[in-house]
């Protein structure tokens, strides 16, 4: 997988989770969005849907280098949930992302530290169970050859985890790849090799796809 400086890492799909922290109820609410408007719109949304709660603090991050972010603690004590929020997403290095946290107040005051860390952990625990991935920038290629040569390149696409968008059937195989920005003059070479010449190639649009991550250094991806 490449580091491209194109990729970026980004919740797996909206999602919610729960955690009860001394009786309070925290309830993180997670989307993907792209635009403020769309943040804006779903900490709207979630905040009606929670009218009854104590609060509906929120965070979030816009743009593959955080050209676009807010926080909000909504009536807790100053800096002790929006920014703990927004600062839990940067630390998971997550991008295009909104978090709203809801709390029921449970009859126990967490006070200044146990705030931080209960709005922290929310969505923390969030972004756990909802998972991420990586949105990687890819170029689509299409290479047409012979039938004589379809299982040779089939391994070799097997073998390299190279992702086949499609394959077509007509007087050759037409089979459509996407390729990190960085691969594709070395898979060009490679194939040309393997098939000593007998490749064309198309080039076709570039788009993201994603990439599931597994390790939870999300710092490090």
């Amino acid at each position: 997988m490449s580091n491209n400086k194109n990729d970026f890492l980004t919740i797996k799909e909206n999602g919610v989770s729960k955690l009860i922290i001394k009786k309070s109820k925290f309830i993180c609410s997670m989307a993907r969005t792209e635009t403020e408007q769309e943040a804006q719109d779903f900490i709207t949304q979630i905040s009606k849907k929670y009218h009854d709660a104590t609060h509906n603090t929120f965070a979030y991050t816009i743009g593959k280098n955080d050209e676009h972010v807010k926080a909000s603690d909504n009536g807790e004590p100053s800096g002790t949930a929006g920014i703990p929020e927004l600062k839990a997403l940067q630390l998971m290095n997550l991008k295009n992302v909104t978090a709203v946290v809801t709390r029921y107040f449970g009859g126990i005051k967490l006070g200044a530290g146990g705030l931080i860390r209960a709005y922290s952990n929310s969505v923390t625990h969030a972004v756990e169970e909802i998972g991420v991935v990586k949105k990687c920038l890819q170029q689509e290629l299409a290479l047409k050859i012979s039938y004589a040569n379809l299982d040779r390149v089939n391994h070799y696409l097997e073998q390299n985890e190279i992702y086949v968008a499609d394959r077509e059937f007509g007087a050759q195989v037409t089979i459509k790849v996407f390729l990190d920005l960085d691969q594709i003059n070395s898979f060009k070479d490679e194939l040309i090799n393997l098939l000593a010449n007998n490749v064309k190639f198309t080039t076709g649009k570039q788009r993201y796809n994603e990439i599931s991550v597994t390790s939870t250094n999300y710092h490090e991806q």
